[in-house]
């Protein structure tokens, strides 16, 4: 995939923290990068401010991330995210971690369901966030495929 199919981009630098005992990026923090892009997808489009709102927002139903190849400390890291399906309920979030190379040291798939959490269960994705989302991804989205 190319960078015109990632609307967000996020650079990180690799903190010596992040290391595991054989001085590579312990896996835990892959996840702490994930999350840190899974956020600031959430703020552009919106769904930072509707839950301070509404009392609506997305919850983590699933975060799951294929290791390819090591990232080291000195380093840094892009971390590039894609809607991949938007569904009744739930959205996807793809991500990329690339090391300083570029190459594609991880990649990773969040599962978001929206929630509201005044009525404590689940609430479909609005006409409004699939707008937002599909003309920040400047692309039609459809469901996944089952």
């Amino acid at each position: 995939m190319t960078d015109t199919e990632f609307p967000l981009q996020l650079s990180l630098k690799i903190d010596w923290s992040d290391l595991d005992y054989f001085h590579h990026v312990n896996n835990i923090s892959y996840f702490r990068y994930i999350q840190t892009a899974r956020v600031n997808y959430m703020e552009h489009i919106g769904l930072v401010e509707s839950y301070s709102t509404e009392k609506k927002g997305p919850i983590v139903a699933s975060c799951k991330c294929d290791f390819i190849q090591p990232l080291f400390y000195p380093g840094g890291i892009t971390i590039r995210s894609r809607i991949n399906f938007i569904k009744k309920t739930s959205f996807g979030i793809y991500h990329q971690i690339l090391n300083d190379k570029g190459e594609v040291a991880a990649e990773a798939q969040d599962v978001m369901v929206m929630f509201d959490f005044e009525e404590n269960g689940k609430t479909p994705v609005t006409d409004e966030l699939r707008e937002v989302i599909e003309q920040l991804e400047n692309r039609h989205i459809g469901k996944k495929p089952e």
